[in-house]
């Protein structure tokens, strides 16, 4: 059984049919437990309404998304939401960050909404933290953050809480290209080590490098899907 299963996932915006937009037409997917994945494409093909409709933070016109066995285009809101709590990393752009809350707390924060023990909370971030090299940066608050340091922070909080799948929607795009390269390294490792399945999108070469497979989308149409060398 696929850990991920997309079918025939489409996406339509507007009613007229002049004003129609297809963000997504009849996407087929099969993914294993542990990939490292790159969508990519150029502006507007696709990317971030694939990533946001596998998340269920947008719904689809159409198809299924299965994961681990859960129809997700057949829950409601409350169900979803838990789904997505409880087994669905996510890592934006723009980070993110709680900004009233410090390094520490903002990775332990899905944690804590998880219910989640103090104990078991500080020793999973101080375990994440120390993976990603940030954990003298625990008691600073986001605005004390560079950057690099900030999206390192968004991936602990996206690991922390041991999610099954990460979905990271060009995670690098606010990066130069040293904390770029750091980052994906990082993530790749955290895929390796705790065997979570990463799904993020780029259009950046050097971070599509780092993929274990490549998807490319055009006008919302997947043109090639291969395995990386």
């Amino acid at each position: 059984m696929s850990f991920l299963k997309i079918k025939d996932i489409s996406k339509i915006y507007g009613k007229e049919k002049e004003l129609k937009t297809i963000a997504l037409e009849n996407i087929n997917l099969d993914i294993k437990k542990g990939e490292f994945i790159v969508i990519s494409g150029p502006s507007g093909s696709g990317k971030t309404t694939l990533l946001n409709a596998i998340g269920g933070l947008d719904s689809v016109s159409g198809g299924e998304i299965i994961l681990n066995g859960v129809n997700l285009t057949d829950l409601g809101e409350h169900a979803l939401s838990l789904e997505r709590l409880n087994n669905i990393g996510f890592v934006f752009q723009a980070y993110n960050l709680i900004p009233v809350l410090n390094a520490k707390e903002n990775i332990e924060y899905i944690m804590t909404l998880q219910g989640k023990s103090k104990k078991e909370c500080e020793k999973r971030v101080l375990e994440v933290a120390t993976e990603l090299g940030i954990e003298s940066l625990l008691n600073k608050f986001p605005e004390n953050l560079s950057g690099g340091q900030q999206q390192r922070v968004a991936v602990a909080r996206a690991v922390a809480s041991r999610p099954e799948l990460i979905l990271a929607d060009e995670p690098t795009a606010n990066l130069d290209s040293k904390n770029a390269e750091d980052l994906m390294e990082l993530m790749r490792e955290l895929n390796e080590k705790e065997n979570i399945t990463i799904i993020f999108s780029s259009h950046d070469p050097m971070v599509i490098s780092k993929a274990k497979r490549s998807i490319v989308l055009r006008d919302g149409k997947i043109i090639t899907d291969r395995l990386m060398a």
